[in-house]
């Protein structure tokens, strides 16, 4: 019982850290750029929030930032990126045309990140205004505290399951021996 409320009060104190120590990764394609850079400026100062060293290696960064339109051709190459980051790992799409495609309604256009990648927070706007920012990235904090991001929930799934599996092969190995 002791060992199950330690447990999880380690798991809220890790998320509570992880929260506020995210590594981003900007993935940066269109004008929505602009307005992702001036969010590390002093006016807004995304650094509040734990957030403030851009990556630019996807192993070493936690956080995707999907900025502005994402081609065909791009979709491969962002799945890359997104297989490479470290775990847990989150995904923030910055601008309509990351959420949505935009008004690039064509063959070349890809109809929003997550077509190819798991998003957990969506920043509409064209482009959207650094507030909108600090908004998603307090949006996602909360996910993170609450273990809501699209790994944290894979990786309790695998872990559920393995331990069915676990489960299922003690109740097997008793049979098996007589």
């Amino acid at each position: 019982m002791g060992l199950e409320f330690t447990t999880t009060k380690m798991a809220d104190a890790i998320a509570w850290a992880r929260k506020f120590s995210l590594f981003t990764y900007p993935f940066v394609t269109a004008c929505c750029g602009m307005e992702y850079m001036s969010t590390a400026g002093p006016k807004y100062d995304v650094a509040r929030f734990g957030a403030e060293f851009p990556r630019f290696s996807p192993r070493q960064a936690d956080l995707l930032f999907i900025v502005g339109t994402i081609t065909e051709k791009m979709g491969p190459v962002l799945s890359r990126i997104y297989q490479q980051m470290a775990e847990p790992k989150w995904v923030v799409a910055f601008g309509v045309c990351a959420c949505t495609g935009g008004f690039y309604q064509n063959y070349n256009t890809m109809p929003g990140a997550d077509q190819v990648v798991p998003v957990d927070v969506y920043i509409p706007g064209c482009p959207p205004r650094p507030e909108q920012v600090l908004d998603g990235l307090i949006m996602l904090q909360e996910r993170i505290q609450k273990h809501e991001g699209h790994s944290q929930v894979r990786y309790r799934e695998e872990q559920a399951l393995a331990n069915k599996q676990e489960a299922l092969a003690q109740i097997r190995l008793p049979a098996a021996g007589k």
